[in-house]
């Protein structure tokens, strides 16, 4: 596994993830560095890249336990570092999925009905065609004109990044429709 194609998938976001537990900039980048150094050090011990991302947490999750032990802050670590062995990275699928859905309800009700039934209740597109009446192909292009729609707002109020194996690295919000339910909103 190359550290470079890793050092682009994850500085970002695990600065990101390190800057909002420690506020010096200067403290924050030395971890981020050691994080790496650490990476760089034992991914031959990685055995099942699935899990690189949980590692890498885990990993920076360490660093700042350490960097707080070391500053000897109130002699004990803030309560978000006083976790289980297991550090849970953000969910950033579950934020995307939140703003999805939201988002959806924004469609011409023609392509919602469409989309909902297909993604959400896993029917084909021959079943879908039955259920609203329509042709086969009727409902391939309802679907996928829907599809269109979806990707035009999301991209619109929101920022996705997937690495290469498609899983989400990083999410925000550059706006919010009124329905919007996550969270995060960019300043």
């Amino acid at each position: 596994m190359d550290i470079s194609v890793i050092w682009n998938d994850y500085y970002p976001q695990l600065k990101r993830f390190v800057s909002s537990r420690i506020n010096n900039r200067a403290d924050v980048e030395d971890i981020v560095q050691q994080v790496f150094i650490k990476i760089n050090d034992h991914i031959d011990d990685l055995k099942d890249e699935q899990k690189l991302s949980s590692w890498i947490y885990q990993i920076a999750r360490n660093s700042m336990v350490d960097y707080f032990r070391k500053e000897k802050w109130n002699d004990e670590l803030p309560d978000q570092l006083q976790t289980t062995d297991e550090y849970d990275e953000p969910d950033l699928a579950q934020e995307v999925i939140s703003c999805f859905e939201s988002v959806i309800q924004q469609l011409p009700e023609k392509y919602k009905v469409a989309l909902e039934l297909s993604m959400f209740k896993g029917m084909s597109q021959k079943e879908l065609s039955e259920q609203l009446g329509i042709s086969y192909s009727g409902a391939k292009s309802r679907v996928q004109r829907g599809r269109e729609m979806l990707k035009e707002l999301l991209t619109g109020c929101c920022h996705i990044e997937s690495d290469r194996y498609g899983n989400i690295i990083d999410f925000h919000i550059k706006w919010r429709y009124p329905s919007c339910t996550t969270n995060e909103q960019e300043g």
